[in-house]
């Protein structure tokens, strides 16, 4: 029973993160068969790599005509940080076996460690580990897989002279949103892309820094104003 309670806790415990999942992985999918994949290869890239961030910089690579070389060497190099995640995991499941340590390895995402790790830690009663972390992973998985493959199929019907440059805007509204969880940050958020889109035309990408230094400005604003709403959170 132990079992059981835990792994319905960890998927549980993933639900609220699949607002940011979803979105991502199916702009990933667009992106996939904009830079020319197929259906299938894109499914097969999805399962075998399973890394929304370096899947979608490789895209971009390929777009640019670089190297495999380039394109596999920069794609480790943003994958590095999981090597970070599984030596902070490791006392949580070194008791495993080798194959069920790997099963966890491949499924390992941010969402799945920051969900499981926040349990472990602050956890008031025993948690078997191995069945959170793998509820938490499996339905981040099987969220990004379906995702994916629905972001695959609606990567046709987007128009060629969009590109690839369609897809990059859209996988940081899509992180953005899920961000969006309280007036300050909403403040901050219409402030800096509405100075954004006004700045555009100035010299050197300055409206880009101009953008971010007041959509901050405004969302410290707002929180210094309510400072009941900052002391909930």
């Amino acid at each position: 029973m132990r079992m059981n309670k835990d792994f319905v806790a960890g998927a549980r415990g993933s639900l609220p993160i699949l607002i940011g999942v979803i979105p991502f992985a199916m702009i990933t999918g667009v992106a996939a068969v904009s830079v020319g994949l197929t259906f299938f290869e894109t499914v097969g890239m999805s399962v075998l790599v399973f890394a929304g961030a370096s899947q979608m910089v490789v895209f971009q690579l390929m777009t640019a005509g670089s190297p495999w070389i380039i394109m596999v060497l920069t794609a480790w190099v943003i994958n590095v940080r999981f090597t970070m995640y599984s030596a902070t995991l490791a006392p949580y499941l070194q008791k495993l076996s080798t194959w069920q340590k790997a099963l966890l390895a491949y499924m390992l995402s941010d969402q799945a460690f920051g969900v499981s790790m926040s349990h472990f830690v602050t956890a008031k009663e025993e948690v078997n580990h191995r069945w959170y972390y793998f509820g938490s992973a499996l339905v981040i998985w099987v969220a990004w897989q379906i995702s994916a493959i629905i972001g695959a199929l609606l990567g046709s019907l987007v128009p060629a002279s969009w590109g690839f440059d369609f897809a990059f805007p859209l996988s940081f509204m899509a992180l953005m949103f899920a961000a969006l969880r309280d007036r300050p940050t909403v403040i901050a958020a219409l402030t800096g892309g509405l100075t954004a889109v006004l700045a555009k035309g100035l010299p050197y990408n300055t409206g880009l820094v101009l953008a971010t230094s007041l959509g901050i400005a405004a969302g410290y604003l707002a929180e210094s104003l309510n400072p009941q709403q900052g002391a909930a959170q």
